[in-house]
Formats: C-alpha cells, sequence, structure tokens
C-alpha cells in the first residue's frame, strides 16, 4: 500500500510538466520505425492502429495517474504511423546502375563536397535514354576539372556530361547508412564530372519558387566579393546559410576547435539577431516621446523582430537548428504581445514537436540532436542557478557577462559533446576557451553587422557594417585555427553501439522532465549506456564494398591493406575505430602478408585471400589456399572456397567479420541493414512475419 501511495503522489507531481514528453513519446515511435530490419506492411499498421484506439479509448477510464501512459502509447503509434507515411510520400526512383552520359537538370541547391568541390543538386532531371519513370527525381553532381565559366544559382537549368551511380551504402555494416538520408531529400544518384557545366536556361524563367535560393545565392556572393577569402566565406555562411564559400581546412579547423555552431546557423545567431532588431527598435521608440507614451515599445520591437526572424528562417534554408531557433524565438516574441511569461521548456517541445511533425526523418540527423540537447541543457542549468540580487558590487555586474558565457559554453559543450562523438568519433578539448574568444565578437561585430548592412547597405552606407563582418570573421577564424592548430586539440574515440545515443537521451531527458528526486532514476540508463560504449569491440576484419580494400585489427590498431585507393572507406574504418592515423600510416602497421596485388591473412583458422585486378585472379590459381576469396573483379568460375567477387559484393555490400565461438561469422550491410524502402527492398515480410514468422508459416514437412 505505502508503494502504490508514493506511486500515485509521484505521478499526480507531473501533472502541469507533462508536455515536454509530448515529442519525447513521437520521437520514440520515429525511433522504433527506423530501427526496425524490415519495412512495415499493412497487417502491421492495422496492429499498430487497433493499440492506439485502445489506448484513445482508456485515457478518460485511466484518470489521472494512468491516463497519461494511454497518452504515450498514442503518441507512441502517431510516431510511428507520421514516419511511415513520410517514407512513402517521399518515395522517388533511385539510379539502379552505373551511369555516364548527358546529365541535364535544374540547380536547386549549392554547396561544397568534402573534397572541396562546389556540387550541385539537380531536379528536373533528364538523362540520356532514360523514361522519366525511372529517371531520379533530383541527381547531385561535383564539379571537378576547369569550371571558369561557373556561375550557378538557384534555377539556372544547365547541362553537362558526367558519372552517376546510385547513393552508396554504409562503408561497414551498422554505419551511416547515406541511402536513407538520400531516400528522403529525394536524391536518386550522386556522382561528379570533369567536363564544363554548360548554362541552358536562365533562371529567371518560370522559376518564381526559388526567388529566396537565388536572393541568398546573390547576397552571398556579394558578401564574398567584399570580404576576401575565408572570412567573406564564413560571412555568407551565417548571413545567409550559403556554406560553399568556406574552404574544407576553415571547416575542419571549425570542427576541430568545437565553432562549428557558429558556421551552422542555429539559436546563437537567430536569437542574436532577434534580439538586436528588438533592442534596436524598442530604444528608438522609447527615444520619440509621443510614441512612447501611447504605444507599448516592447510590442512594436515584437512585431518587427518576428518578421524579421522568418526573413532569417526562410533566407538560411530552414535547416533544423534553424527552424527550431525560430519558433522558440517566435514563442517568445507572441508572449511578450500577448503580455504572456513564455516557458521556456514548453517552447522547446513545441519547436520538437513542429520540426518532427514535418521532417520525422529529422530525428536521426545530428544537428536535430545536438541542437535540442543544448538548448534543453541550457534551460535545465541556468533554471536551477540563484538569481542574482540587484544590490551587487560593480566588479560583480561587470563579471556577470563573462561568468554567464563561461558557463553556457560548459553546458552546452558538455551537453552536445556525447552527439558530437558518437557521429563524428572526436572530442574537442579546447572547446571552451575558443568559444570564450569567439562568441563575444560573434554577438557585437558579426551579427549587429549583418542586420546593420541590411538596413543601410541599399542607401549605400554599407562600410561600416562591411567593417564589423569582416574584421570580426577574421578573428573567429584566427582562433579557429589557432585552437585547430595546438596539439592534443582533439582526440578520437570509437563508434558505440546503437543502443548508447537512445539510452543515454532517454536518461538525460528523465533527468530533465520529470519532477522530484526520483528524477535521480535516469542516471541509470545513462550509466548503462557509458558501459556499452567503453566496452565496444570493433569487427576484426572489415571489407569495402568495392572488393579492393580490407582492414585486419591487430594489437597496434588496424592494418590496411593498401595506401591508397578506397580511402572514404579506409578513413571511416580508421575513424570508428577511434584512431587518428592515415590510410598511408595504417598500410604499413605489420599485421598482413602482401605478395603484389594479393594479400594474404588467417582470422580464427581461416584463410581469407584478397586479389585486385583480372592478372593477379587469373595468377592466383582457383581459391589459393583460401577458405574466403575477396576479389575486386568479377569471378566467373565455380570455385570451392566461399567467394566474394565484384558482383556478388555490389548486392551484400561492405563485409565485417569476427571470430565467435572459435569460427568466422560475416555480416554484410545487406543482413545489418534489413529490408527498407531506401534500399530497394520490394518484398518485405512486415514486422509480425519476422518476429513470429516461423509460427505463422512453419515450414512444411518434407516429403519421400
Amino acid at each position: 500500500m505505502r508503494l502504490t501511495a508514493l506511486f500515485i503522489e509521484t505521478s499526480l507531481n507531473q501533472r502541469g510538466h507533462l508536455f515536454g514528453w509530448v515529442p519525447v513519446f513521437l520521437g520514440l515511435g520515429i525511433g522504433a520505425y527506423f530501427a526496425l530490419p524490415v519495412e512495415p506492411v499493412a497487417l502491421d499498421f492495422a496492429v499498430i492502429a487497433v493499440i492506439a484506439a485502445a489506448a484513445l479509448a482508456s485515457i478518460r477510464p485511466l484518470g489521472a495517474v494512468l491516463g497519461p501512459v494511454a497518452v504515450a502509447v498514442v503518441l507512441t503509434c502517431a510516431g510511428f504511423g507520421l514516419t511511415a507515411a513520410r517514407s512513402h510520400a517521399v518515395a522517388a526512383p533511385i539510379l539502379g546502375f552505373r551511369y555516364y552520359g548527358p546529365i541535364e537538370g535544374r540547380i536547386v541547391e549549392i554547396d561544397r563536397s568534402s573534397s572541396d568541390a562546389i556540387r550541385l543538386t539537380l531536379d528536373q532531371v533528364r538523362l540520356d535514354r532514360m523514361s522519366p519513370e525511372r529517371t531520379p527525381a533530383r541527381v547531385r553532381v561535383s564539379l571537378h576539372g576547369d569550371q571558369g565559366w561557373i556561375n550557378p544559382v538557384p534555377g539556372l537549368r544547365v547541362m553537362t556530361t558526367g558519372h552517376l551511380s546510385p547513393p552508396n551504402g554504409p562503408v561497414e555494416p551498422g554505419d551511416f547508412d547515406f541511402r536513407r538520408m538520400a531516400w528522403f531529400s529525394g536524391l536518386g544518384g550522386v556522382g561528379y564530372t570533369r567536363n564544363p557545366v554548360l548554362a541552358l536556361a536562365p533562371a529567371s524563367e518560370g522559376r518564381a519558387g526559388l526567388a529566396v535560393d537565388r536572393m541568398r545565392t546573390v547576397l552571398s556572393r556579394a558578401l564574398q566579393e567584399r570580404v576576401d577569402g575565408d572570412a567573406g566565406g564564413y560571412a555568407a555562411a551565417v548571413m545567409t546559410g550559403d556554406r560553399s564559400g568556406l574552404s574544407q581546412e576553415a571547416n575542419d579547423n571549425m570542427r576541430a576547435s568545437n565553432l562549428y555552431h557558429l558556421v551552422s546557423i542555429s539559436g546563437m545567431h537567430m536569437g542574436m539577431l532577434a534580439a538586436f532588431v528588438f533592442a534596436v527598435v524598442r530604444t528608438g521608440v522609447a527615444l520619440i516621446p509621443p510614441l512612447a507614451l501611447r504605444f507599448s515599445a516592447k510590442k512594436i520591437a515584437a512585431l518587427v523582430a518576428l518578421p524579421a526572424a522568418a526573413f532569417y528562417l526562410a533566407l538560411a534554408g530552414r535547416d533544423v537548428p534553424t527552424e527550431r531557433a525560430f519558433v522558440m524565438v517566435a514563442v517568445m516574441l507572441v508572449a511578450v504581445l500577448l503580455d504572456r511569461q513564455a516557458l521556456t521548456l514548453r517552447s522547446v517541445a513545441i519547436a520538437a514537436l513542429i520540426v518532427l511533425g514535418f521532417r520525422p526523418e529529422s530525428l536521426t540527423n545530428p544537428g536535430f540532436q545536438m541542437s535540442f540537447a543544448a538548448v534543453v541543457a541550457l534551460i535545465f542549468a541556468f533554471s536551477r542557478m540563484p538569481h542574482p540580487s540587484g544590490d551587487r558590487p560593480l566588479w560583480k555586474r561587470a563579471s556577470l557577462p563573462v561568468l554567464m558565457l563561461l558557463f553556457s559554453s560548459l553546458v552546452a559543450g558538455t551537453a552536445t559533446a556525447p552527439y558530437a562523438a558518437a557521429h563524428f568519433n572526436r572530442i574537442a578539448h579546447y572547446g571552451l576557451i575558443a568559444n570564450l574568444l569567439a562568441v563575444p565578437p560573434m554577438g557585437s561585430l558579426v551579427m549587429p553587422g549583418g542586420v546593420i548592412l541590411a538596413v543601410l547597405g541599399p542607401i549605400g552606407l554599407e562600410q561600416p557594417a562591411l567593417w564589423m563582418i569582416d574584421y570580426g570573421s577574421r578573428w573567429i577564424l584566427f582562433v579557429a585555427d589557432q585552437v585547430a592548430s595546438t596539439d592534443g586539440a582533439m582526440s578520437a574515440v570509437p563508434k558505440p553501439p546503437d543502443a548508447v545515443l537512445p539510452l543515454m537521451t532517454l536518461g538525460l531527458l528523465f533527468i530533465v522532465l520529470w519532477q522530484g528526486w526520483s528524477r535521480l532514476a535516469g542516471l541509470v540508463p545513462v550509466a548503462v549506456a557509458l558501459w556499452l560504449w567503453i566496452g565496444a569491440e570493433r569487427p576484426a576484419l572489415l571489407i569495402a564494398d568495392s572488393g579492393a580494400l580490407v582492414g585486419l585489427m591487430t594489437a597496434e590498431g588496424r592494418v590496411l591493406s593498401k595506401a591508397r585507393g578506397d580511402s572514404f572507406a579506409a578513413e571511416n574504418w580508421l575513424e570508428n575505430d577511434g584512431v587518428m592515423i592515415s590510410q598511408e600510416r595504417a598500410s604499413s602497421i605489420a599485421g598482413l602478408d602482401r605478395e603484389g596485388r594479393v594479400t594474404r591473412l588467417a582470422l580464427g583458422g581461416v584463410q581469407v585471400v584478397q586479389v585486385s585486378g583480372k592478372t593477379a585472379l587469373a595468377a592466383l590459381g582457383g581459391c589459393g589456399g583460401a577458405d574466403v576469396l575477396i576479389s575486386n573483379v568479377a569471378v566467373e568460375q565455380d570455385l570451392p572456397c566461399d567467394v566474394y567477387d565484384m558482383i556478388r559484393l555490389r548486392d551484400t555490400g561492405a563485409l565485417s567479420a569476427s571470430v565467435q565461438d572459435g569460427a568466422l561469422r560475416i555480416t554484410t550491410v545487406r543482413d545489418a541493414s534489413g529490408a527498407r524502402l531506401w534500399h530497394g527492398a520490394s518484398d518485405s515480410p512486415g514486422v509480425l512475419g519476422w518476429l513470429f514468422g516461423d509460427i505463422l508459416a512453419p515450414e512444411a514437412p518434407e516429403t519421400q
């Protein structure tokens, strides 16, 4: 009875604080959909609908204590169904083969690849000898070679001759799946060209839907013309959301110094802009006594700041952090207009609901996770701080902004560190110092300079604003460069198991959202997540989907079979291992028997041979003593060993192998990824078939 009374009392104490859980349970449903190894079918959705209906009907009978549990079930089912509907709604053709030939389309996005090449995303695609129903809705082409003519703007129709292929799968089983991201982006092919890109039709003809995108490009180039080098690229990134002008070196420095959040438009940018506009307008109204006496200065300021923030959202391209920041700023400004006090955690929950409602796939996006982790942690931390008294000494008042910046940087950096480490396998050690040096000029020079430039630029008074933007941007890049070049600025961590981030997130959310001392129970899943991460083991052997690269884990680290080629897979393998060495260095580690283009290794008593090229394969003479043969060309004869050649690897994807119970177990990307829409799976057994297949469809008895 005592435990029952305690449970009832604890449950009732949550009343008035339950709204923050709404996006959490919606997110649980979204996460459950993505975690499935098979695509749900009609029977699965019927069962989920029945569960949701039963839970909905039981909310009132269960009362105030258990009713919220039924609401949680409804929200979880809604998240699952919403994500499934979105997955089917964005379905578009995916290129099924490697294509070389004419590529024609309309530019809808311009960015920069990891190799620092300009990259164009095209829609309204036309490919040679391909019917419209098989042609991808969008393709992305990296521009190599001499493109001196190019002046791309969204809406411009272009053509070139280049290579396209389907979106790549994970570089190892269980790793990031680019195919899923491409599916929700409508991206059906990726590739490159070394030929000139030619303009076919001007962007002004029938391109009204891309007017804001063209404005972004025009403003970005205007800034880069007036502010030289990476400083101009950085200014364009934070003002317009166009990051194509920022070099890869500058991007790497910003990440290594934990300053990349200053490049990605987020709450800080939106808050700085809205606060500056609000303060300027409110001060201006106060300086006009007749106006100030008749109208509320703060309401006029809110009315001006709200459309300014909305324009910034449209200009910045509606990234997840920008959308979250705008919703929170909008809630705050509307609260000012209505003479209400905005509840900050509720505004975060509203922002999460809006983002997940429109794009549920955002839940798996690192930007979504890090953005919301930072803002929730800041709200929770500042809500626990005592309010400073008004009669403080001058030195305390003067030091308060510095202390607040130090505290907020520490809280936000700590909150986002697990997500950055899990997704990017890196931890920046001097991020606190870098933020203390870079954030003040961001708020006092760069963002105010952008607002002043927007107001005074059209009348020719742009120079003071350009000076603010130029010097502020150069200082931030200088700080990033100095911190990134410091010894020990970054360290690497291994890739965590899949359960780590969900467990850690749910535990931390429980600590923040639950009321009472029992919130400390959230430390248990956090501790379990850390234990799983610390004890994570990497695969003993990795094999690239090209068949040309293998990587064996040794006591000295992973040794790679070659120093060049398949660099994307090699770099990701080493990052996931939690090491910061080059492919060339990894290839010099002892552990592989290499003879020309043949690599031999033994794992768990199993002999593995990797061979590159037709000549080397022919000279091998069958399996060459291998139990498992890996080849980057087609093996056309039947061999007594297990063969993974170019043809088979195209179907299975990359491989990982580990020794379990004395035997070699090989896992393929296809097995780990499952039968999902973005993998081209056309026949799925459904969730119930996957769970109860043996019961629902028992094997037929053998016949004589």
